[in-house]
């Protein structure tokens, strides 16, 4: 049984336009890769959670254009923790169920949400909401075939609360809904296991069985701190923080991760290594393709 399905790459608009998306989708189509996960709100489909209908229909020509297998990464700034904004966070996320449907993705990514320092005493309550909306959008998605994939993040400000990898896979087990799933994403994961003293592989470890989708780029896990770099490549000098590099340029041990994890069946390895890297690219997918095989390998061999 082969549990990953697909390998490839995620795309974003560079200006809000269709244009910049479409120079990357050929290239990729070129380079031979059969999934791309869109960052559609790089893109003015969306606006007060209604989808903006001419703009729609042109990204569904576009991607129609294409034989890949689409993915759709939901709001980067999604927080169904902030009491504040929770409700139109959730009508933009039906918005962009929709919007899956309507270009064939199955797959939607949800960020886990952050509470501030000063709202210490509000976590019970905050985990409560987001479990509540992560089921309503699941309810919702479910009519249209698409699941929610729910991203655990690192922290990001002195005294943020973030859930665990660990405790992304506990709420994703209370919602216990058929549309939901756990995302991987092993540099998050790092990062933030690094900055709170966990064991990074027994976080991972944690969201392995519920997990349906995977995010890969390469790190050291070391969080960014204080540390202000002037051009990206600075970090990427000292290694510091959310790198998105290329398969190889950090120090995760991919192969051993893939040999030891299984995920659930259709899962989506999407590879968040950007065109910034498009000159290694090439050799990321292959890469991929391996780490692929070498866990649907063992993925049959625990099946039997």
């Amino acid at each position: 049984m082969s549990n990953i399905i697909a390998t490839g790459f995620s795309v974003e608009s560079v200006d809000g336009e269709l244009d910049s998306l479409e120079v990357d989708l050929r290239r990729l189509s070129a380079l031979g890769v059969d999934a791309v996960e869109l960052g559609l709100t790089s893109i003015d489909l969306i606006a007060g959670g209604r989808i903006i209908k001419e703009r729609a229909e042109r990204l569904v020509a576009l991607t129609g254009g294409f034989p890949f297998r689409y993915t759709v990464h939901g709001l980067v700034s999604s927080n169904f923790m902030d009491p504040a904004t929770a409700g139109y966070q959730l009508q933009a996320a039906k918005a962009l169920v929709e919007i899956c449907d309507r270009i064939g993705a199955r797959t939607l990514v949800q960020h886990g949400g952050h509470l501030r320092a000063d709202q210490p005493f509000e976590r019970a309550e905050a985990d409560r909401r987001e479990r509540e909306a992560l089921f309503e959008l699941a309810e919702y998605a479910k009519p249209y075939g698409v699941v929610i994939a729910l991203e655990n993040i690192f922290t990001t400000e002195p005294g943020q609360y973030r859930q665990t990898p660990a405790e992304i896979a506990e709420t994703v087990k209370a919602v216990s809904h058929s549309n939901l799933v756990a995302l991987i994403d092993f540099s998050h994961a790092y990062i933030e296991s690094t900055y709170r003293g966990l064991n990074f592989r027994e976080q991972i470890r944690a969201m392995a069985r519920v997990t349906g989708h995977l995010h890969v780029h390469d790190s050291f896990g070391r969080p960014q701190a204080f540390y202000k770099g002037f051009y990206p490549q600075e970090f990427t000098a000292l290694g510091i923080g959310d790198l998105h590099m290329p398969l190889g340029w950090g120090d995760i041990d991919w192969e051993d991760i893939f040999s030891e994890l299984n995920f659930l069946p259709d899962t989506v390895l999407m590879m968040e290594v950007g065109a910034r890297y498009r000159y290694e690219q090439a050799e990321c997918l292959e890469r991929a393709k391996r780490l692929m095989m070498l866990n649907n390998g063992r993925s049959s061999l625990a099946a039997e």
